[in-house]
């Protein structure tokens, strides 16, 4: 993407939804001028997250206008230079957001990138980098000598947790359905990795007597979990893939005095993102926090980004070259 020359409409190359439900569409599209408070981005790498799904569907920021270009965290360059990561201000929801190769975005969501943090790492820092260091240091409070067990813990967010509860000095132990994905979970840091569904996890997590569990699931893995937390324990809920509707015995939860804590990037204010972002930057840059990437499609095999995620393919984050 070229600025198209002076006196003509400057264009570029843009994932845009157009009607919920059908596919986004890459075509050029015309670049406004930025208004007050914003920047013009040069985008390089792009996160593919479940969120993009759901909005793409309908499910998520239905009332957002139409066409829009998707995408809620990126990376890329300022017109200086400076590596920036790019994430909030209602980017993909209520304004374009920035699967695109260039973007006008609010200042307040472009964040300046420390030494260390390359770009692709810095697309995914977002959601996965966010959720990661707000579950397992702020909500979890996580410490050494903590059991903890991370339910999905092959996900894009789920081996991140993985790897920084680790750093932490605790014991962790990650559940999958999946065989083929627990080599990652060890590879990222857990000491022990349990393949089941929810029927089984009681009797495979029996042993590790967790302190934290950390859940994206819901669903029957809820109660299941819950079950196996020890007095004074923390438990974090960050998604619900599988079911949001659960039954839970509120006399355990009380009689051994239990915290059940949920988190949500969506209501954090623009000043809690900052200055949570960077923080999970710092931890990246000092090695504490790594981000695994299963693979990086083009812009235009947006679709097969979204269906990878769709099928529960991926080992880690899925990002998009915008170049």
């Amino acid at each position: 993407m070229r600025w198209r020359g002076a006196g003509m409409s400057r264009t570029t190359t843009a994932a845009r939804l157009h009607e919920h439900g059908s596919p986004l569409r890459v075509e050029e599209v015309a670049l406004p001028e930025p208004g007050d408070g914003e920047v013009v981005v040069d985008l390089a790498f792009a996160g593919v997250n479940p969120v993009d799904r759901y909005t793409a569907a309908g499910q998520v920021a239905s009332d957002g206008p139409l066409p829009r270009t998707l995408g809620g965290e990126a990376s890329g360059r300022l017109d200086d230079g400076t590596g920036v990561l790019v994430n909030g201000g209602g980017l993909g929801t209520q304004r374009d957001g920035v699967w695109a190769q260039r973007a006008v975005v609010p200042r307040e969501a472009v964040i300046a990138l420390p030494q260390g943090v390359d770009l692709p790492t810095a697309s995914a820092v977002g959601v996965a980098g966010l959720t990661a260091w707000n579950c397992v240091v702020r909500e979890g409070e996580v410490a050494a000598g903590d059991r903890v067990l991370v339910l999905g813990a092959a996900g894009g967010v789920g081996l991140p947790i993985v790897g920084l509860a680790a750093a932490r000095g605790a014991t962790v132990w990650g559940q999958t359905g999946s065989p083929h994905k627990a080599q990652a979970i060890r590879d990222a840091g857990a000491a022990d990795v349990i393949v089941t569904d929810a029927d089984g996890l009681a009797a495979a997590a029996a042993d590790l007597r967790p302190s934290v569990v950390i859940d994206p699931l819901g669903g029957p893995f809820t109660p299941a979990a819950l079950a196996l937390i020890q007095p004074r324990g923390r438990y974090v809920v960050f998604g619900t893939s599988a079911g949001r509707e659960v039954t839970l015995n509120l006399q355990a939860v009380y009689r051994s005095h239990l915290r059940v804590l949920g988190y949500s990037g969506m209501v954090l204010s623009a000043e809690e993102r900052a200055e949570q972002l960077r923080e999970t930057l710092r931890a990246i840059a000092e090695g504490r926090l790594r981000i695994p990437v299963d693979r990086t499609l083009p812009l235009a095999k947006v679709a097969e980004a979204l269906d990878l995620l769709a099928a529960r393919a991926l080992t880690g984050k899925v990002l998009l070259d915008l170049s």
